[in-house]
């Protein structure tokens, strides 16, 4: 009776165990799908900015004089943008540094873009040139958007899987912490304008 008794709890623990693992396991499949989820909608924010590159580097090719260094440079930085892929359901913190400084390179280069073609009173009075500024400047907030949701979604993520016993199944299933995008180096310090 004795054994029987030491048996039928074992195995309502064995039940109860499996049945907590395979709960945790499925919320760390949603989660995980989120992040992917999010991350999706990232690249489609980079990618809409990328699309926008070429409209625009054709607008200001229409500037006869207009330095063509500087649309081989926003050309050169697209392409490395663009070049970058990763798989969310992976994503490491040198990946994601990687792809960072490859669209970091190409906001810079925009930016130089930008700056030049304040020398040009024509392209400045281009109505098409004026709509693809806009458009790109609702694009890098749209990007500052998607990437904070990200970053919510990928820490709710890692929130789940160290805590315990989560982490215990974590560690079991395979499942370890997303990486986030985090500030570039220097962003904490204004920039300095001078006129």
């Amino acid at each position: 009776m004795r054994s029987l008794t030491i048996t039928v709890v074992l195995i309502v623990i064995g039940l109860f165990v499996l049945m907590s693992g395979c709960n945790t396991y499925n919320s760390f499949v949603d989660l995980e799908e989120e992040v992917e989820n999010a991350w999706g909608k990232v690249q489609s924010a980079y990618q809409r900015r990328a699309d926008l590159i070429p409209n625009l580097v054709n607008t200001v090719k229409g500037v006869a004089d207009f330095e063509q260094e500087t649309l081989t440079e926003v050309a050169n930085a697209r392409a490395r943008a663009t070049s970058i892929n990763i798989d969310p359901s992976n994503i490491s913190a040198d990946q994601l540094k990687s792809f960072q400084e490859a669209q970091s390179g190409l906001s810079q280069s925009l930016g130089r873009l930008l700056m030049v073609s304040e020398n040009y009173p024509e392209l400045k009075a281009n109505q098409s040139f004026a709509e693809l500024q806009t458009q790109l400047e609702g694009t890098e907030n749209r990007i500052k958007v998607e990437r904070d949701r990200f970053n919510d979604t990928a820490t709710a993520y890692n929130k789940k899987i160290r805590r315990f016993p989560a982490s215990f199944f974590a560690t079991i299933f395979g499942f370890d912490q997303k990486a986030q995008f985090e500030a570039q180096a220097g962003a904490e310090q204004a920039p300095q304008v001078q006129f």
